[in-house]
C-alpha cells in the first residue's frame, strides 16, 4: 500500500519541481532567446565545455527562454530582457548577473568574480 501512495506522490509535478529545486541549491541560469547571435556564439564556444569545469559543476547551467512562462521555482528571481543574462542562484536567492557575451575570457573571469561571492564552507 505504501508504494503506491509513494509512488503517486513521486510523479506528482509539484514533488518534482521541489526536489529538482531542492537538490541543485546553486545554479548558473542563462537567459536567452531565440535568434540571439551572442546566445549561439556563447554555445559555440562555452556550450559543451561548460558541464566539465568546476563552475559547471558547482553551478549547474539551467537554460530558460525570456520569452517561456517563468519558472514557479525561480519566483525569488527577476528576468531579464536582455540576452544573454547569466543569473548565479544559491538557494533560491540572486548571487549576481552577467549581461551580455564578450567572448570567453571575459566571461571566465566575470563568472569567477561571481563565484567568489557564493558561501564558503565553515572550517572546523
Amino acid at each position: 500500500m505504501k508504494f503506491f501512495i509513494f509512488k503517486a506522490l513521486a510523479t506528482s509535478p509539484l514533488l518534482i519541481i521541489f526536489l529538482s529545486s531542492a537538490a541543485i541549491a546553486q545554479q548558473l541560469l542563462m537567459l536567452e532567446q531565440e535568434g540571439c547571435a551572442y546566445c549561439e556564439q556563447w554555445h559555440e564556444e562555452i556550450g559543451e565545455i561548460y558541464p566539465k569545469t568546476w563552475e559547471g559543476k558547482k553551478a549547474p547551467l539551467r537554460q530558460i527562454d525570456i520569452h517561456d512562462p517563468w519558472p514557479v521555482d525561480l519566483e525569488n528571481i527577476k528576468s531579464d530582457i536582455f540576452t544573454p543574462t547569466f543569473v548565479l542562484i544559491d538557494k533560491d536567492q540572486e548571487i549576481g548577473r552577467l549581461r551580455g557575451y564578450a567572448g570567453d575570457e571575459f566571461f571566465w573571469f566575470l563568472l569567477d568574480e561571481l563565484m567568489e561571492k557564493l558561501e564558503k564552507p565553515a572550517k572546523l
